[in-house]
Formats: structure tokens, C-alpha cells, sequence
């Protein structure tokens, strides 16, 4: 509806006097009325629009299932508003935000005023709904709740002058997430929203992006378990699907998980009762023990390993690492088991000769030290002033140390226990030491390596 400002001729009267001019009345006046006769008509009129609607929509026969053209060109771009929840053991995307779809119909135009029946430039945009104008079909392709057409009549759509309509569905999408579970728990994944045409062939409907901005997220929220890393839009590209081709693209979301919660409720309590296993060696045997604190620590990482395994997917696409971890600790536990079963068991055959092989090795290892030993003892010998030492004192001392090492080279099982103790320590330790070191700067490295 226009609004007018009438002007009409009004004549003021004033009572004589000399005290106020003649000409003041109507320069307050002139002041006055001229800004309001000056202001340029209204930019909206109802019934301008209705008018309009009524050329566009009516007069022109106007089907909103027709195509503009026989090519339409569609431009989609995603606004990322949250990341609701990746779950990695389901495989599983949610996330919310809005699709930016836009394309042009030019039988919606109206800026050429010529192919109207009157001047509708004061109208900038109007509004609708996808049940009168022509929408193009699309579907997220790889939608886990709802395979439907994107649509939602709730949500109007700006139709411009020039005949571009803008239209923005909002929701929130799920969509399945291939995850790579090789750094779990300090993992990063990538994600692809996958839109394309559906029911329109590719020589009816192309789908093509914004190469600067794909991806939105200037309205993003941090989610609690997630940093959001990047985003990007991928080429579009073609599909087959019944031997026609159809238009694609794509929108990937790179998140990584947020290390202090997994670092402080998984790495940490793995790595310390990893350490656990070396430390057997060293708890006395007569203590009666040491069989016990085996087992103890093996159904521990049994435990650990099943609760690992509840988190991740079952997937042989790619191996845990924390898993692989979680295994050779188990295998070291348990190997560990058996030799604790030995050692307890030597140790309790006192004083026993050890088995033949086991003498016999223990034999050459005592005589490589006996050697030096000796080659220590003559060395300080031969080079003491004369007099001190005569032939039958040296032929003594060798002859004691070659006593003392037959008595040493026979091996009993005690013996043995406790040679193995010390000797599976070590090895224990120092492989414990290794594997941990590995696994960690695997895992770090992943989770500071730029994208």
C-alpha cells in the first residue's frame, strides 16, 4: 500500500501585533512541510507484490515441475554449525548446520521491465516455498537415518529479481564415517558428506561449489571430544547408478580426538602396568608370590585389551596400534607366565644338578670369566718387584682360581632360578622399554603431523 503525503493549503491567522514578524508563520511552515513533500515513494507495497506474484506465478503458467533450462546449474555450500558426536566404533557422523543451495530461474526474473506489465523495481526479493517454485532434487548419498529428497516446505527460499533463488534446508545430518583406527586414542578422522543429484541425470542438473569457501564454519561451536582441523570441497565428479550418469561432490570434515581424557584414563594406566610384567623377576621366589602377581597382571591386560576392543570397530581395513600394544604385552605376560612356572620350579630342587644343557652352557660362560679373571690376577703379578711373589705363590693362586671355578661350574637349579630372574629382568625391561617408545612417538607424531 502507498503512502501519500497530501498537502493541503492552510491559512494561518495570526492576531495583529508588532512584537513577531509578518513573514515568520510561513518559514515554520515552508520547514515543515517541504522534507515530508520531498521523501521518495515507499520501497514495499503489498500490493505491488501481490501483483507481481500473480504475473509471475499465474499469468505465466508458471510449473514448478518443469526446469528452467535444460541444463540447470546448481551451486551447493555447506555451513558447519557443530560436530554432535563422531562415533569411531560405529563408523557414525553427526553433525548440524545448513545447506546453501542456490540456482536461477529465469521465469521468476522481473529487473527486465520490459517482459513485465509494469515496473516492479521497488521489489528487491520475494519468498516461497519449494510447493511453488522448482527445486532440484538432491540427496546426501551417504545418510545413515533418511535416503529422502532434501526438503522442508517450512523454509522459504529468496527468490532475487534477476531471477536467482537462494535456499537454505537446515538439519541435522548423519551420515557413515570410514574411520582409520591406527593412532586410537590420539586419532584423527575424515569425514565426506556426499550430496548428489537424484531422479535429474548429470545432462540435466550439474552441481558445482564456491572453490574458496565449500565449507562454513564461521558459526562453529567446539565440540567436547573433538577438534575440528579443516574442511574441504572436492571436485564434482559423476556417478553411474542404472548405466546413466549422475552429478556429485562432496564436503570433508577433518577432526582430531582431544588427548587428555584418553591420555590420562587409557595410555597412562596401559604404559604403567605394562612396566608391571620385568618386575616379577625381582620378587623373591620364597615368598611364594610370584605366581600369583603373574596371573594377576595377565587378566589385566586381558581385561584391557576386551575394553579397547569394545571401542574400536571391527574392521581389518587398518590395525590399532594400541591393540597391536595391548597383544605383545599380553604375549610378553604370558610367555613371562610359563618362565615364572620354571624358575619357581628350579628353585625348589635346591641343591640339584641343573640339566646337562644348561651346565654346559653356564660351563662356558664361567670359563670366559674365569679367563679374564685369571689374566687379571697374572697381570698383577708379573709386573710386582721381585722378591715379593716366588714361582710357588703364583702357582698357587692359579691353581685356587681353577678350584674355586670347578666348584662354581657345576650348575644346580637354584642356581639356574636365580640366573633366570636376573637375565629375564633384563631382557623383560629392555624389550618393555622398546615397544613403549615405538608405540608413543608413533602416535605423537600422527597427532602433531599437519594435515
Amino acid at each position: 500500500m502507498h503512502c501519500y503525503a497530501e498537502y493541503h493549503s492552510y491559512r494561518l491567522v495570526y492576531p495583529e501585533s508588532t512584537d513577531q514578524p509578518d513573514n515568520e508563520p510561513d518559514s515554520v511552515l515552508t520547514s515543515v512541510v517541504r522534507p515530508i513533500l520531498s521523501l521518495p515513494p515507499a520501497n514495499y507495497s503489498w500490493g505491488l507484490e501481490k501483483a507481481l506474484r500473480t504475473e509471475l506465478f499465474e499469468n505465466a503458467n508458471y510449473s514448478a515441475f518443469q526446469r528452467p533450462v535444460k541444463k540447470v546449474d546448481v551451486k551447493v555450500a555447506l555451513t558447519l554449525l557443530t560436530v554432535n558426536e563422531l562415533n569411531v566404533r560405529d563408523q557414525i557422523l553427526s553433525v548440524s548446520g545448513y545447506l546453501s543451495i542456490s540456482w536461477d530461474d529465469w521465469r521468476l526474473s522481473w529487473s527486465n521491465t520490459s517482459a513485465t506489465s509494469q515496473d516492479y523495481s521497488n521489489i528487491d526479493s520475494l519468498f516461497s516455498t519449494e510447493v511453488n517454485v522448482w527445486t532440484p532434487a538432491l540427496i546426501i548419498e551417504n545418510s545413515i537415518h533418511d535416503m529422502s529428497v532434501i526438503s522442508d516446505i517450512k523454509i522459504p527460499m529468496r527468490i532475487k529479481s534477476d531471477g536467482k533463488i537462494f535456499w537454505s534446508p537446515s538439519g541435522v545430518y548423519r551420515v557413515s564415517c570410514e574411520s582409520d583406527i591406527t593412532y586410537y586414542p590420539l586419532d584423527r578422522q575424515m569425514c565426506f558428506i556426499k550430496i548428489s543429484t537424484w531422479g535429474y541425470t548429470k545432462s540435466e542438473i550439474t552441481l558445482f561449489m564456491d572453490e574458496n569457501t565449500p565449507v562454513d564454519t564461521t558459526f562453529y561451536s567446539e565440540n567436547g571430544e573433538w577438534d575440528f582441523l579443516s574442511s574441504a570441497g572436492h571436485t564434482p565428479s559423476s556417478q553411474v547408478r542404472g548405466g546413466t550418469w549422475y552429478s556429485t561432490l562432496s564436503f570433508s570434515i577433518t577432526l582430531r580426538r582431544k588427548p587428555v581424557y584418553h591420555a590420562l584414563n587409557t595410555l597412562f594406566p596401559v604404559i604403567l602396568m605394562t612396566f608391571l610384567i620385568p618386575m616379577v623377576y625381582k620378587l623373591p621366589t620364597e615368598s611364594g608370590e610370584k605366581m600369583s602377581y603373574s596371573l594377576t597382571v595377565l587378566l589385566a591386560y586381558a581385561v584391557y585389551l576386551s575394553l579397547i576392543s569394545d571401542n574400536i570397530p571391527s574392521t581389518s581395513k587398518s590395525v590399532c596400534l594400541l591393540s597391536l600394544y595391548l597383544g605383545v604385552t599380553l604375549a610378553f605376560s604370558t610367555v613371562s607366565v610359563n618362565i615364572v612356572i620354571f624358575i619357581i620350579y628350579a628353585y625348589f630342587q635346591e641343591e640339584k644338578k641343573a640339566p646337562y644343557w644348561a651346565n654346559r652352557i653356564y660351563k662356558k660362560i664361567q670359563t670366559m670369566r674365569a679367563k679374564k679373571k685369571c689374566d687379571a690376577d697374572v697381570n698383577k703379578v708379573v709386573p710386582s718387584i721381585k722378591g715379593e711373589k716366588n714361582d710357588t705363590d703364583v702357582l698357587g693362586t692359579v691353581s685356587e682360581s681353577e678350584q674355586n671355578n670347578n666348584e662354581m661350574n657345576t650348575l644346580t637349579y637354584r642356581r639356574l632360578s636365580e640366573i633366570l630372574d636376573h637375565l629375564f629382568f633384563v631382557v623383560y625391561l629392555t624389550a618393555t622399554i622398546l615397544i613403549t617408545i615405538v608405540f608413543l612417538v608413533s602416535i605423537i607424531i600422527n597427532f602433531y603431523s599437519s594435515d
